[in-house]
Order: structure tokens, then C-alpha cells, then sequence
């Protein structure tokens, strides 16, 4: 973190108020899923159901493949599957679905959660966008 946001906050529990701020009321729909291998959902914000449909209590514990279906690029699928296992950041481009099936192209950076040197989650963050 910023070294002058830590002096003024001081805090750890300031400065993870100070996140879920910024997360709940961001623009972008963000989601944050676990490290593990079972990859669910710890929180999703606000945007996130303006974006997808979703409530956010209604995906907590699945995984971010609800998003996915028939048209959804299993090559874009495969490369973040790789960046993931090997720890690295990803940014692409897919087809996802809406809660009532509707298809949408969603722009996202996946990014590592770390706590020194260990993943502790991953954020994404998401937006809709538009075939060019």
C-alpha cells in the first residue's frame, strides 16, 4: 500500500475499511475468489449485479464459471487457468452470461492477492464491453 495512506491511516483495520469502500461503491464490478483449487467466490460487490444479474450473496461459495457457457472462449478460459497456476496477473476478453442467459462480452484483469510472497486470493475486476 501507498506508504502515505498507511501513515494516515495507521491501521490495518482502517485500511480494509477503507478497501471495502472503494470496492462496494466501484464502478467496475469486482470479485474476489479464494486461492484454493476450488476457486469460490468470497465477495462480490454491488456492480458486480448490475453487470451480471447476480445478487452478490447469491454467488458467494460458487466459482466465477457460472459466467460461462457455449460461447465463452475455451483458449481466454485456458490462459487464465495458466496465469492462475502459475501466479501471475491476467487481463482478456470473453463472452460470459448474464443471470437470465444473455450474452455480453466482459473485459477483466485477474490479479493476485499476496501477503508476502503467498497468494491469499484473487481480485477481478470486470466491465462489459462491446464487439469492435
Amino acid at each position: 500500500m501507498n506508504p502515505t495512506i498507511e501513515k494516515t491511516l495507521g491501521t490495518t483495520d482502517a485500511s480494509v475499511a477503507m478497501l471495502k469502500v472503494l470496492a462496494d461503491n466501484s464502478f467496475d464490478s469486482i470479485l474476489i475468489t479464494e486461492a484454493s483449487a476450488k476457486e469460490r467466490i468470497i465477495y462480490a460487490n454491488k456492480s458486480f449485479k448490475k453487470l451480471t444479474g447476480h445478487e452478490p450473496s447469491e454467488v458467494l461459495g460458487k466459482t466465477p464459471r457460472i459466467l460461462q457457457g457455449a460461447g465463452t472462449d475455451k483458449k481466454v478460459i485456458a490462459r487464465l487457468k495458466a496465469a492462475l497456476k502459475s501466479g501471475k496477473k491476467f487481463e482478456g476478453k470473453a463472452i460470459n452470461y448474464k443471470k437470465d442467459g444473455t450474452p455480453f462480452i466482459m473485459y477483466w484483469k485477474v490479479l493476485p492477492i499476496k501477503v508476502g510472497k503467498k497468494i491469499q486470493a484473487w481480485v477481478a475486476i470486470q466491465r462489459e464491453g462491446s464487439v469492435i
